[in-house]
């Protein structure tokens, strides 16, 4: 079986097929601080993708409320409860000495292919119950404890949180591992994983490998859907993309504007070639603020989170690996390129490839928990795959006033 490096886990791990062959990498950030859980991501993949007859159940893009929530039902508590079953006590992270190589340190534990046999399974899961994959935001809202006194930063006594889940579009997909008929494959030009409708035969190994349960089994066709990255937009060819990428359904539709979806280059290794003006790659390699979800499963996936900033960190650094502190920590005191490139998140439709800041007055100055920030009005701005200029924003939000004329309403 080949060995491929998974930079997430810091080292080495068995994959059944190599890399390089890939030009592009699809990749997110999502920013969970931002989140309100209206649903319109939910809804909008649903409705263009998975209103037909068969497809009832599922939800390609859908929020739940953590920690109690999930879709399928406590997908993520059960695999983990079956990869410490495999290596009781090893699942564990050295996190004493990261580098570029490694920067969140080696996951000493194992990966979901590593605690298979490689023959019967090529990775490590389970196939939920039908009931499971009923009602997609289960204890919406269920906090941990009510708080009469209040709460307060930097954790809350009584919390919860909304994760976004789509695809993760992995570098090395667990479907893809374990599909007999090889039905499911990864796009050479973007990285983006479909299953072959016409290869499909339905035994479902793509839903019990994935980890994040987000392949999906269809009874009227008998075969395995999952999120296709609406690639005809990334790619160009929708009718309203004009031939420039655009992102996806979900990404657009977002009215809290914590999403920010795009291309990375990578190298023939998988790894994303360096591109410090790609605001996917700053916000992941450079601020190190956007982190991946249960990087120790070791699918290497390519959608990433910006982590709350009142939950206990012991369950975010099971969540999101030993990076969650560094990643907290210069979100609340982000540097002055962080607050302008966190100003793209939902500003356009289009995908930004790369950006560029223009510097701008000081605009405040003040102390918090005794250090001196100040805040800079600077201009992002964002181009797309052409070099064209697609957004240009200022890092203090414009304030309109509503004409005198419009102040009463006359419908």
């Amino acid at each position: 079986m080949p060995r491929v490096y998974n930079w997430q886990i810091g080292r080495e791990m068995d994959y059944r097929f190599e890399t390089g062959t890939q030009k592009r990498q699809f990749a997110a950030v999502f920013n969970i601080n931002r989140c309100i859980a209206c649903q319109t991501c939910t809804m909008a993949c649903k409705s263009t993708w998975t209103f037909s007859p068969g497809q009832e159940l599922m939800w390609w893009n859908n929020v739940e409320t953590k920690p109690f929530g999930g879709y399928p039902h406590h997908w993520d508590t059960k695999l983990l409860a079956l990869q410490e079953a495999a290596d009781p006590g090893g699942q564990v992270w050295d996190a004493k000495a990261p580098n570029r190589a490694a920067p969140y340190g080696t996951f000493a534990g194992k990966t979901i292919f590593e605690t298979a046999d490689g023959v019967e399974k090529q990775a490590t899961g389970y196939l939920p119950a039908e009931d499971e994959w009923k009602s997609p935001n289960l204890f919406e809202d269920t906090a941990t404890r009510f708080s009469p006194s209040g709460v307060s930063l930097p954790e809350h006594s009584g919390w919860f949180f909304y994760l976004q889940r789509i695809c993760n579009h992995c570098t090395f997909p667990a479907c893809v591992a374990a599909c007999p008929r090889n039905a499911a494959y990864k796009r050479e030009e973007d990285g983006i994983v479909l299953i072959d409708q016409e290869r499909c035969r339905g035994y479902r190994k793509c839903v019990e490998a994935c980890p994040y349960k987000k392949a999906m089994y269809r009874p009227t066709t008998r075969t395995s859907e999952k999120c296709i990255g609406c690639y005809p937009r990334v790619e160009g060819t929708d009718p309203l993309t004009e031939g420039i990428p655009m992102e996806t359904r979900c990404m657009t539709a977002c009215i809290g504007k914590i999403r920010l979806q795009g291309l990375v280059n990578v190298e023939p290794d998988g790894q994303w070639t360096e591109d410090r003006q790609n605001p996917l790659y700053y916000l992941v390699h450079v601020e190190k603020v956007a982190l991946p979800l249960y990087p120790q499963f070791g699918t290497q996936p390519n959608v990433y989170y910006i982590p709350p900033r009142w939950v206990p960190r012991d369950y975010l650094r099971q969540m999101f690996g030993p990076g969650v502190d560094a990643a907290i920590a210069r979100y609340t005191n982000p540097s002055r390129e962080l607050l302008a490139v966190l100003q793209l998140f939902r500003a356009t439709q289009k995908i930004i490839f790369s950006y560029r800041i223009e510097p701008g007055p000081k605009a405040a100055e003040f102390t918090i928990d005794g250090q001196k920030r100040e805040i800079y009005n600077d201009t992002v701005l964002g181009f797309d795959s052409k070099g064209n200029e697609i957004v240009r924003i200022t890092v203090n939000e414009p304030f309109y006033e509503r004409p005198e004329r419009f102040a009463m309403n006359t419908i």
